[in-house]
């Protein structure tokens, strides 16, 4: 027969409730350090740096919703953006691609995590600018999204330890042609998403 339990003395009881309360207000008044903006791109879980939907606007004012199609895995600065994007001190990137609500256009999201503040300038040689390289997920609006179909890009935070690049595309997987027309709300999804994640790192 195993030994019986001994039920807890009221006192006792009140001990642990009290204890319980103590802890609670501690950690409301002395609340878990939130991580340097720097080191927020591998302290944040993968949710909080790429969240699945990010709200924007359509340039008559409509509103829009991008929502996550995947996240790719970090890569070298060399791998994830255009050799004419990448500028020294650049320590890893991360991508993740979104697709609008109506699953027209389909945007990749670059962040490139820098040693220093910096910029990433240049052009591929098309007219484009040089920006991350598009990242496809099968399955799904973005799974025809390569280095041909972006049409559009934009880099936001020239003057943070973070630069936040786009490509922009239409989820169809038609190649850009020098010349082409670019839809205005191809490139507010551009600029839109990259201001969105590069406030989530810096705010």
């Amino acid at each position: 027969m195993g030994r019986s339990e001994v039920p807890p003395l009221p006192f006792e009881v009140a001990v642990f409730h009290l204890s319980v309360v103590l802890l609670s207000l501690v950690s409301a008044i002395w609340p878990t350090p939130s991580p340097p903006v720097s080191e927020r791109w591998h302290a944040w879980p993968v949710v909080r740096v790429f969240p699945g939907a990010v709200p924007g606007h359509s340039p008559s004012g409509a509103r829009v919703t991008y929502l996550l199609a995947g996240v790719a895995p970090e890569a070298p600065c060399l791998t994830a953006f255009q050799p004419a994007a990448v500028r020294p001190g650049c320590r890893v990137a991360l991508r993740a691609t979104y697709t609008d609500s109506t699953q027209t256009f389909v945007v990749t999201v670059g962040i490139a995590v820098l040693d220093a503040p910096g910029a990433l300038k240049g052009h591929d040689g098309s007219g484009r600018p040089a920006t991350v390289r598009p990242a496809a997920f099968p399955g799904g609006p973005a799974e025809r999204f390569g280095d041909r179909q972006y049409f559009a890009g934009t880099v936001v935070g020239s003057g943070e330890r973070y630069l936040v690049a786009t490509a922009a595309g239409y989820s169809d997987g038609r190649a850009y042609q020098p010349g082409d027309h670019l839809a205005p709300r191809l490139r507010d999804a551009a600029r839109q998403l990259a201001t969105a994640l590069h406030q989530v790192l810096t705010r």
